[in-house]
């Protein structure tokens, strides 16, 4: 991405806490999740610019409810459910003031048209397109044509459909993708999270890409991380048992602090191929084994396996000289704990 603080340092994501619906309807509860998102590290705070009226219609009908059989949400309109989750508009400054003071990247995810110009008006420093809305040709290019980094998560998207939201954002003048692997199920298992596409879509789309993680704990992000995940998003609450919309799958303040420490450790830990031994192997490699004097011996003893043997540490002959050593005779007495070297034999 184009802001440099977006860049971590040994290849580590960028991790961005989600409130999303968490704030249960309190700015106050919204700005202290902001405080505690700093505090546990992460790198950014990210909330959604809608109202129930911009994302859907006041309708009571099947196809605007919610299946039946949802983990979370079963039966709930779809006018009821984000009428309780939307972030109220005029909370949006104050939160991003907030995040800002505390060194924390603050930016939304529009669905509209009207959200885009407002946020706008705000000056986000990047875009998130929703799972849902990866269908919206027409909104992916509107926030495309904002210049700014554009992150596109494509939960329910097949690669065809993939593909030509790339298009379209690209066609909008984005230059500064990125893709996020996403299963939009709530809460998700890890058995759906299929990792394996976050470098075949880096590979296909020449984008960098995430994971956008609705799965319970950290254990799938950082799996990510080391198959090249550059962003994590994950939805974040100060405490699951408030309750709320989002709070099932949300991590805790402390999750989150584990989330940033164990995602930079996963990065840091892919090393390169080209390297074996290390320095930091300094000491292991003093210790390894080789050929000791294991009794006290006298000039003119056979050597045996009751008097020579490989033991730690190194310092002797290598272990793998043990059969050329066998049967020689001592040329001088030696102790116990004396390692062996070929001056020792009588030649």
């Amino acid at each position: 991405m184009t802001n440099p603080t977006f860049e971590r340092p040994n290849r580590a994501p960028f991790i961005v806490a989600e409130i999303s619906g968490n704030h249960n309807g309190s700015l106050e509860r919204a700005l202290d999740i902001v405080r505690a998102v700093a505090d546990a590290g992460a790198h950014a705070v990210k909330i959604q610019t809608y109202t129930a009226d911009t994302i859907t219609l006041d309708v009571d009908s099947p196809a605007f409810r919610v299946s039946d059989g949802h983990a979370l949400w079963g039966s709930r309109t779809l006018y009821d459910l984000y009428q309780e989750a939307h972030t109220p508009w005029e909370w949006h400054a104050p939160i991003f003031d907030l995040a800002n003071s505390l060194g924390l990247v603050a930016f939304s995810t529009p669905f509209d048209e009207t959200s885009v110009d407002f946020l706008e008006s705000l000056d986000v420093p990047l875009y998130k397109i929703a799972s849902l809305e990866i269908v919206d040709l027409p909104l992916i290019e509107q926030v495309a044509r904002t210049g700014k980094p554009l992150v596109l998560s494509v939960g329910t998207a097949s690669i065809a459909e993939a593909a030509a939201a790339v298009e379209a954002a690209r066609r909008g003048g984005a230059t500064d993708l990125t893709l996020l692997a996403c299963t939009s199920s709530y809460p998700a298992v890890p058995d759906d999270a299929n990792l394996r596409r976050i470098p075949a879509m880096a590979d296909l789309f020449g984008t960098k890409v995430g994971l956008s993680d609705h799965t319970l704990g950290i254990g799938v992000a950082v799996a990510a991380t080391a198959l090249g995940a550059t962003l994590i998003e994950k939805h974040v609450t100060l405490s699951r048992a408030d309750g709320g919309v989002d709070s099932a799958f949300s991590l805790e303040p402390a999750e989150l602090a584990q989330l940033v420490r164990e995602t930079d450790a996963a990065a840091r830990a892919l090393g390169s191929s080209d390297v074996w031994a290390t320095s930091a192997e300094n000491e292991s490699l003093r210790l390894r084994p080789s050929l000791y004097v294991t009794a006290d011996v006298r000039a003119g003893d056979v050597v045996s396996h009751e008097n020579v043997r490989s033991v730690r540490p190194g310092g002797g002959l290598p272990p793998a000289d043990l059969d050329r050593v066998l049967g020689r005779r001592f040329n001088t007495d030696a102790a116990m704990g004396t390692p062996l070297n070929w001056d020792l034999f009588a030649s």
